[in-house]
Formats: C-alpha cells, structure tokens, sequence
C-alpha cells in the first residue's frame, strides 16, 4: 500500500469512527416501562422488602371492610400513603374478588355464574371501584373473568433446590367432572364475559381507569376442561375479548407466560403476540415469566432459562411503545425460601438489569 492509499484507507476508517461516534452519541428515546410487582399483602414490612430492591411501582391490595366488594376512597388513599412512606407508587390495585380462584371454592360467583340479580350487585360493586380509584389517584384495576382459576399438575425439579409449577394436560385428573357452574360452552362464556364488559368498559372510559383482564391459565382443548370451554385461553378468544368493546381503557393484564402457553412454539410465536396487542395500546400489566415447554405441556423457570429470550422480548416491548409496569409472576419455589421473597429479588435484579439495559440501546 502507498502513502496516497494509506492516509485515504485511515481517513475512511476515521470517519467511519466518527460516525459510529455520532450514531452512539445521539439520543435514545427512554423507555418508560417499569419495574413493578403484584406480590402481597400490601402492607409496611412488604413495602420495605420492595423498596430494598428497588421496585417503585405495584399493584396493590386494599383493605376492605363492612364486606364491601370494592374500596373506598379513604382505604385506598391510606394503601397509596403506606406505599408513599417508601417511595413506591401504586399504579393499579385489584377488587377483592374476579380473582384467578376456582369457582367451587369462590366466595363471591355470580359474574362467572350469570346468576342475577346477584351478578348485577357485584358488576355495581366492580363500577364502584372504578369510581374511587378515580378519585383516590390509581390509574388501573386487574381482574380475572375465570372459572376454573389456574390449573397445574404438580411440580418439577429444578436448579439448585428449587422446584418449577407444571402443567401436562395428560396427567390431569380434575376432582369433580363438573364445576358447580355445570356446563359452559365457548357461548355461554362470552354471553357472561359480554355482559360484564357492557357495564364496566364505559365506566371505565368516563373515569379514565384502564382495567385489565388476566388471560386464562392454561388454555385447554376446545371441548374444555370439568366442562368448561376457556375462551381466554387463546390468542384469537383474546383478540376478540379487546374488541368487544372499542375503548382504551378496556386491555389485558398481558401474563406473558399465560399467553407463551397458549402457543406451540412460543420461543417464535410470542414476540409477534406481544406486536398485535402491545401496538394496539391493550397491554396495562405484563407478568413477565418465562415458561420452558408449549400448549398443554410446560414449566414456570426462572426468566434466564426458559424457552423465551427475554433480552428479544424486552426490546419488543420497546418497539411497541409499552410504558408500564414489568412484573415477575408465579416464581420458582425452595423449601428454604417458602415465601418466595429469594426468587422474586432475583426476578426483581434481572427485569432491572434488562430494562436499563434497553434504555441504552
């Protein structure tokens, strides 16, 4: 090489440095999702344990009395001060029923039931809280419209000492052929799913309060499961259930593990899951675990070890715009961490890491 061709060849390699320079220095759009968590009980020892790994957002759970199905402006307002004590923000709270409970052991059914005038008492109840979390300051309630709550089949070892939620559709053996709501075809699920969301969605939409349904965990086969058909236990019955009613405070409680498991190859299939709904403004939470296994077959791990690649998928979420909260969900167990509270830190440290990882992309 001569000195013409030298001094030109560094000159490229300087500018193409340079412009590398100028690629990394400009400025990266911040993400705005968050840390967050769903753990309980909301109360103060649980907010310091948050605090000390530094989660700043959550959803919380309000104390109700007087059996009411709904708090008042006051207990949520003494949740929020509690919270505030430690810097922690709560940005979506849940009724104290529509939760992800079996419907024999339910305390309150008549939703999932269609059994009036008691399910319209209770839709009152839900529209309620709506009403109060407007006037408390809480953005977002979460539900469950579940019948049958969530269905595993027993445990798998993991690393170390931990052991792993599992579920295999052909070693299921539910108790009763039938749940106390007998039959429920895919119709009779949406007439109910149809009747609540009619009465809440345009609450929801006068108060500005998104509310965020929890997808059913797992999906079983069409004909269903203790006769029950699982219409939210799809991509296409979710798509649907967010059309129901047009409205942006009607979305998902998006369990990114829930809906890997609807999925056969979800390793491929999430991330354009996460693309339809994430660009649609309909995901308000996201559980974010991994599973290792597909459709009627798999394990709840730890983030780093399941069959998603959460480094992919955090950037997915990036692109879609998604600015709320990350939480870990449904954490491996040890017999000598019997609350979980070692598990959901670890979550805790790498949801941390990999959104200030994305920030920086």
């Amino acid at each position: 090489m001569n000195r013409r061709e030298f001094v030109s060849s560094a000159g490229m390699v300087a500018l193409a440095g340079a412009s590398a320079e100028k690629v990394s220095a400009a400025p990266t759009k911040p993400v705005l999702m968050k840390l967050g968590c769903q753990s309980a009980p909301s109360n103060e020892k649980h907010f310091q344990y948050f605090a000390r790994y530094g989660v700043r957002n959550i959803c919380g759970y309000p104390e109700t009395g007087d059996g009411r199905l709904y708090a008042t402006v006051e207990e949520l307002t003494r949740l929020r001060d509690l919270a505030g004590k430690y810097g922690i923000s709560v940005d979506c709270v849940a009724p104290p029923f529509l939760t992800s409970s079996h419907i024999d052991s339910e305390k309150h059914p008549a939703i999932m039931l269609a059994q009036s005038p008691e399910r319209d008492r209770d839709i009152e109840s839900f529209q309620n809280m709506i009403r109060t979390c407007a006037a408390a300051g809480i953005p977002s309630i979460k539900y469950n419209m579940s019948i049958l709550g969530v269905l595993r089949t027993g445990r798998t070892p993991g690393r170390g000492d931990a052991t792993y939620s599992t579920w295999r559709l052909k070693d299921a053996h539910p108790a009763t052929p039938l749940t106390r709501a007998g039959p429920v075809d895919a119709d009779a699920a949406w007439e109910r799913i149809t009747y609540f969301l009619e009465r809440v969605v345009p609450v929801a939409a006068e108060y500005k309060i998104r509310i965020a349904c929890h997808p059913h965990d797992p999906g079983v086969p069409p004909e269903g499961y203790q006769g029950v058909a699982r219409v939210l236990g799809t991509v296409d019955g979710l798509k649907k259930f967010v059309a129901i009613q047009e409205s942006p405070y009607h979305g998902l409680n998006f369990c990114q593990g829930t809906v890997s498991e609807m999925l056969q190859n979800p390793g491929k299939e999430i991330f354009d899951v996460i693309r339809y709904f994430g660009s649609r403004q309909k995901i308000f939470n996201v559980h974010f675990r991994n599973i290792r296994g597909h459709r009627d077959e798999f394990m709840e791990v730890f983030p780093d070890e399941g069959d998603v690649d959460f480094v992919k998928a955090i950037q997915v979420y990036k692109e879609v715009g998604y600015p709320y909260l990350l939480m870990p969900d449904h954490v491996p167990e040890a017999a000598d961490d019997p609350a979980g509270l070692q598990s959901f830190a670890y979550c805790y440290g790498y949801i941390q890491a990999l959104i200030q990882a994305v920030n920086q992309m």
